[in-house]
């Protein structure tokens, strides 16, 4: 049954029986606690600092064919009594759902019980002192790159979080779990000559704190980064090869995999609509969702319905094998349940080095931000700002902003070429760097 917090597990099981005994055909309960600390430092002092530890319950209720969703934080009985009869009574106002239901038991079976390494017990060791000598190191880091003295403010940040929570529903599935997750950032602000104060970030998410890079590469990037922009410029608009950097990569991954949701789906709001068992992009894209991945950012044993995980392939050598279906939007698509969301979305890395690749590319351009924009899930059509280097005979030249990457995202992802083999580890989308052959680029 995995991790038990005693406290949650009880009020959850509690609630249950209130929501039964008030007339449910059926309910879930969901205990929640967690702890939030943020400590963010800002041009030699702190900033801010918060500390946040909250308790939930949220809870589903199935009454005469009707649907109802409420949560509360107060978690004392005699406050639980009145949140579920009051909850009870405004479930029965509403109109009837005969796609609303508990996921069929036979999901919950199979469960994972391999040692997923989501839990860092050392995390809550930390003190404010150790956390804000963090923050010191990636200011001082940051600041001690040659050309600092363009530099106009550095802001840095240490965050941690420990969440457990403990589901049951009244049709048999009962599982807890806990997890926790520690993050370093910097963000730097520099002068360019015109007066532009151009910035950019590096950053670190982990599962436990052993795992996060030195503060000192994670500020120095930051800086290395924000002075890279000094003199960014467009540069004329065509048709051209495309390399979009590991970490940024996840912004393209994100608007690809939204319209796989039964959501869009059902409501025809999906480019993928009859594209099942179809190419949907090149044979060099693998997309695959990985929940048990140890020391995932998103690995869990079971999904926000409790159904159990195991590895799905979306996208199998550019075609497209499996949608992300919750129960409810499975029942009105009348197909079978999956899951509603992603976990940790894996892309195939390829063989070669980003250098290497760049060299292969010989001229277009390196992306290693995108700035706004937007993707129609329904058409497929997005146009997304960008930023990054002009890249003339496979080197790095002048850096260029202000400019566009467009198109539809089946042509778009049908010109995927290569794959670096740098899989950005700090993120649930652990994508590689991705070349793309012929992209649309507006410049001047």
């Amino acid at each position: 049954m995995g991790f038990e917090n005693t406290e949650l597990m009880q009020a959850a099981k509690a609630v249950l029986l209130l929501a039964t005994k008030h007339g449910c055909e059926g309910a879930s309960a969901n205990a929640t606690k967690e702890r939030e600390v943020n400590t963010q430092w800002r041009d030699g002092k702190v900033e801010k600092v918060s500390d946040a530890i909250s308790k939930s319950i949220s809870l589903g209720l199935y009454v005469d064919g009707k649907y109802g969703a409420m949560s509360t934080s107060d978690l004392r009985p005699a406050a639980l009594e009145k949140f579920v009869a009051d909850s009870v009574s405004l479930v029965r106002a509403l109109a009837r759902d005969p796609h609303r239901k508990l996921p069929d038991p036979a999901l919950y079976a199979n469960r994972s019980e391999v040692d997923l390494e989501i839990f860092d017990p050392e995390i809550a060791n930390m003190t404010p002192d150790m956390r804000i000598a963090r923050t010191k190191a990636l200011e001082e880091a940051a600041r001690s790159v040659p050309g600092s003295d363009k530099i106009v403010s550095v802001t840095t940040s240490v965050g941690d979080s420990t969440y457990e929570s403990f589901r049951v529903t009244t049709n048999g599935f009962e599982g807890g779990q806990r997890f926790t997750a520690i993050w370093t950032e910097a963000e730097t602000a520099v002068k360019d000559a015109d007066g532009r104060r151009p910035e950019d970030w590096s950053s670190a998410a982990v599962r436990f704190a052993k795992d996060l890079p030195p503060d000192a590469e994670t500020g120095k990037d930051a800086t290395t980064r924000a002075l890279a922009k000094l003199g960014a410029k467009k540069i004329g608009s065509g048709t051209m090869p495309i390399i979009v950097e590991a970490r940024a990569a996840g912004t393209l991954l994100r608007h690809l995999i939204g319209p796989m949701s039964g959501g869009a789906l059902q409501q025809k709001e999906s480019f993928f609509e009859g594209q099942l068992g179809k190419q949907v992009a090149s044979k060099q894209l693998s997309l695959v969702d990985e929940p048990l991945l140890k020391r995932g950012l998103a690995s869990r044993p079971f999904d926000g319905e409790g159904m159990s995980t195991k590895q799905r392939v979306l996208i199998e050598k550019g075609i497209l094998k499996s949608f992300l279906l919750d129960v409810y939007y499975a029942s009105k698509l009348g197909v079978a349940a999956t899951t509603g969301r992603t976990s940790n979305l894996v892309v195939a890395p390829g063989t070669k080095s980003l250098a290497a690749l760049t060299k292969d590319m010989k001229n277009g351009i390196l992306v290693t931000s995108f700035l706004g924009g937007n993707s129609n899930s329904t058409t497929g059509v997005f146009s997304l700002g960008l930023s990054g280097y002009h890249i003339v005979n496979g080197e790095k030249k002048e850096p260029i902003s202000e400019m566009n990457l467009s198109g539809k995202h089946i042509d778009f992802w049908s010109k995927l070429v290569g794959a670096a083999d740098d899989p950005y580890r700090y993120s649930p989308l652990r994508s590689p760097s991705l070349m793309f052959d012929g992209a649309s680029i507006a410049g001047k």
